[in-house]
């Protein structure tokens, strides 16, 4: 059976593995898969009813970084990650930064900066007061030389490069402060601008958007 990549195109998850099995050249087929269905048969696939998963000819994979290691071995052709050992714990490091120390903790503001809801004050003063520590860790180790990880494309920059624009974005509307403005993130988004894979994935992500747009409307 074909790989299946599982999940909806506006999760930046979703996106991540998306791009690095486009990039690795690996075939697959895409599922529309929501969040917050308790079917049984998308417990049984992602036990969190999480999204986004594998499905393999093996069984499935939840979990995003899970998914990204299962892709990088069932599939070596193109690696995206680094051989050295060393180098390619960096790589992990980064994701992990990226994922736990930022996405994580501005996932609070999302609910008022892009979908009408309302960040109590104490939650906005908590997570600013977070996000000065672990940003300030984080540049300690991005080198944005050009890529996140150094002068090679990995699979750090398949996090990094939707994860950043939308913390930052989520800061300045909801903290009104650029949190990020010692980042380099709008010049290093802009090197991507003319790869066809992530032209392909924003088109898709648009689409997708104006989807949950119509079935919202519909409630």
């Amino acid at each position: 059976m074909a790989l299946k990549l599982c999940g909806f195109a506006l999760s930046n998850y979703y996106n991540k593995l998306k791009w690095q099995l486009m990039e690795k050249q690996v075939a697959f087929e895409e599922e529309l898969v929501w969040t917050g269905n308790t079917n049984p048969k998308l417990i049984d696939r992602s036990p969190m009813g999480k999204v986004p998963f594998l499905e393999t000819e093996h069984g499935c994979v939840s979990e995003s970084m899970a998914c990204a290691e299962y892709i990088e071995q069932q599939y070596p052709a193109h690696p995206l990650m680094p051989s050295d050992p060393f180098a390619a714990g960096k790589v992990r490091e980064l994701i992990i930064y990226i994922e736990l120390y930022i996405e994580l903790v501005v996932r609070e503001l999302y609910g008022q900066a892009f979908f009408g809801g309302q960040a109590s004050d104490s939650t906005k003063e908590r997570v600013r007061k977070q996000l000065v520590k672990n940003i300030a860790a984080f540049s300690k180790l991005a080198k944005f030389s050009p890529f996140v990880a150094g002068d090679s494309f990995t699979l750090a920059d398949c996090a990094a490069a939707f994860h950043l624009p939308i913390v930052s974005s989520a800061c300045k509307l909801v903290l009104e402060e650029d949190l990020f403005a010692n980042i380099p993130i709008k010049a290093y988004t802009q090197q991507f601008a003319d790869n066809p894979h992530m032209q392909k994935i924003q088109a898709d992500r648009k689409a997708n958007g104006e989807l949950m747009a119509t079935l919202r409307s519909a409630k």
